[in-house]
């Protein structure tokens, strides 16, 4: 697995740089000091997995992922840094993963094992849409939808529901009480809800993050969260390693 490392400080650079030489599997594709030599690296051949330091003089290690969302397949994100004020920013753009310096051997390989099972469930796809919707502003999603009924229009907030279902060319709101039937397609609800607050598990299941009280095994080997609203909702393979990396990243583990 092709890593890039970008820091601004050769020590950082040394310190990764030695080790991830204690794990095979990885290589160092290219070192560089800032956001502008990472452009060139990265257009010059396939990385896997960029290393990203965020304040760094110029430009912004922020900055840089931003602009990565808009790759169909871009490589995942760990950020790297001496600045845990910054973790929240750095999840606004969906790294999947935070090492805060000094970090240690354990930290790094629960890190690099998370990255890898990505990789090799072949899940940059589904990492990609992620990463570029949570680039769009915050006041670009929705905080409410309204739903046509019979003889009347119903104004429904995004913050009352718990998650969401495809029903045919409808969506069915999960509320607290009731289902409530939308007329669209998932996929065009999925794209306007903010998902610091959804994630999807399913190709016709999104949940509200915090709803997740427990994701389970079961014995013929599929997986299902349990919600805390008492729903059982069946998890995919396709969008199970980006569950488990937003359910680690949201306990701190």
């Amino acid at each position: 697995m092709r890593a890039l490392v970008v820091d601004d400080e050769e020590p950082g650079r040394i310190n990764l740089r030695y080790a991830l030489a204690e794990h095979p599997r990885w290589h160092i594709a290219a070192e560089c000091d800032g956001a502008a030599a990472a452009r060139a690296a990265l257009a010059g051949g396939a990385i896997d997995v960029v290393f990203l330091d965020i304040q760094m003089p110029h430009e912004s290690g922020l900055t840089l992922a931003r602009e990565l969302a808009g790759q169909a397949e871009p490589p995942l994100i760990v950020f790297v840094t001496a600045h845990s004020s910054h973790a929240v920013d750095a999840f606004d753009v969906h790294a999947l993963d935070y090492l805060c310096k000094p970090f240690d051997d354990a930290r790094l390989a629960q890190t690099l094992a998370r990255a890898a099972a990505m990789l090799e469930q072949r899940q940059r796809a589904a990492y990609g849409a992620a990463l570029r919707a949570w680039s769009k502003p915050p006041n670009a999603y929705w905080r409410e939808v309204r739903v046509r009924s019979v003889g009347r229009i119903e104004c429904i907030r995004i913050d009352e529901v718990l998650w969401l279902q495809a029903a045919g060319n409808y969506v069915e709101l999960h509320l607290a009480s009731r289902q409530v039937l939308h007329r669209a397609p998932l996929r065009q609800v999925v794209a306007n809800l903010d998902p610091s607050q959804f994630v999807q598990v399913h190709r016709g299941a999104v949940v509200r993050t915090a709803q997740i009280a427990a994701l389970r095994r079961h014995d013929d080997g599929n997986h299902a969260v349990t919600l805390r609203c008492g729903d059982v909702v069946g998890v995919s393979e396709r969008y199970l390693a980006v569950l488990k990396a937003r359910l680690e990243n949201a306990s701190g583990g």
